[in-house]
């Protein structure tokens, strides 16, 4: 399993050189990311969008604008249109969100005809790097589905696994969270907690540890676990913590970066290309780790 961000950074290097088009590029955006991963030998950019963006680009980087790979597209849709068919054609790996705000973004990514959208959920995994903990842990769904049915939950959780394959973890353990750790028909995300657990157990989910409902105590402390009699593989050993909505899941993420300042990385799920979708919680020097995520997921997807 990937231990840390520079266990991931090692392995994306070693992937080899991936095509990520950039778009809408407007004047003035900010590419210190992308520079970096392009310096790293990660990526070699495709800009959509304004050729006046790539002019400090291509001097930063010693070269003229000439030298840079850019399709003039001033219409932020039109740009990001053109991006999406670049990566159905092949013609490109990876996409990354530039100058367009993420819900109208995300809105033509994950439209099921003309975008990118694959599986019956998308969902974004936050992937962290705490300091106390000897390897990565995710948390999901922290950006797109308010109030995930069991369906949707039973997706999101499919999706987080993938990830959690590509990190390196065969057989994840997973919390499935609520605001208590007893089944309450009171409390619906206990309800679909408890049914994630039975699938998990009857491997639904392929060889995975999933226990729920937990409240966030039990998940991340086997002592609190112990005091309240709850006994789980999973308990204070959790890789994958599953939150009943978005409100949780993306407080989570913003207490985690904000007042916890653990480094923190995000990725899109369920989409057929990988996707940097540069969300404004993303610590900026954890941007370039949303990047080689994307190069791990290269025909991962």
């Amino acid at each position: 399993m990937m231990t840390n961000f520079e266990q991931i950074r090692s392995e994306a290097k070693a992937k080899g050189k991936k095509k990520m088009v950039v778009a809408p590029v407007p004047a003035g955006m900010d590419f210190t990311a992308l520079s970096e991963a392009v310096s790293e030998g990660m990526v070699a950019p495709i800009f959509i969008g304004s050729s006046d963006a790539m002019s400090p680009w291509a001097k930063a980087r010693g070269k003229k604008a000439s030298d840079i790979e850019c399709v003039e597209e001033p219409d932020a849709l039109k740009a990001l249109a053109l991006a999406i068919e670049k990566l159905r054609k092949g013609e490109a790996d990876i996409l990354m969100r530039g100058d367009m705000a993420p819900g109208p973004f995300l809105g033509i990514v994950l439209d099921r005809e003309k975008g990118l959208l694959k599986e019956r959920v998308a969902s974004v995994v936050s992937v962290f790097d705490p300091p106390s903990v000897n390897r990565v842990t995710m948390v999901t769904d922290t950006y797109i589905n308010s109030f995930p049915s069991i369906v949707e939950k039973v997706a999101i959780t499919e999706n987080v696994i993938r990830l959690a394959g590509v990190l390196g973890f065969a057989t994840p353990k997973i919390a499935a969270l609520s605001a208590i750790e007893q089944v309450n028909p009171a409390i619906p995300s206990t309800m679909d907690a408890a049914i994630l657990s039975k699938m998990a157990e009857r491997r639904q989910f392929g060889d995975v540890t999933l226990e729920g409902p937990l409240d966030i105590d039990c998940a991340v402390s086997r002592r609190a676990a112990d005091r309240k009699g709850v006994h789980s593989a999973v308990t204070g050993r959790g890789d994958i913590y599953l939150v009943p909505n978005v409100e949780a899941g993306l407080l989570m993420a913003e207490l985690s970066v904000f007042i916890g300042k653990t480094p923190m990385a995000c990725a899109l799920m369920g989409v057929s290309r990988p996707v940097v979708l540069n969300l404004p919680f993303v610590p900026l020097e954890n941007r370039v780790t949303e990047i080689e995520l994307a190069v791990l997921l290269c025909g991962r997807l």
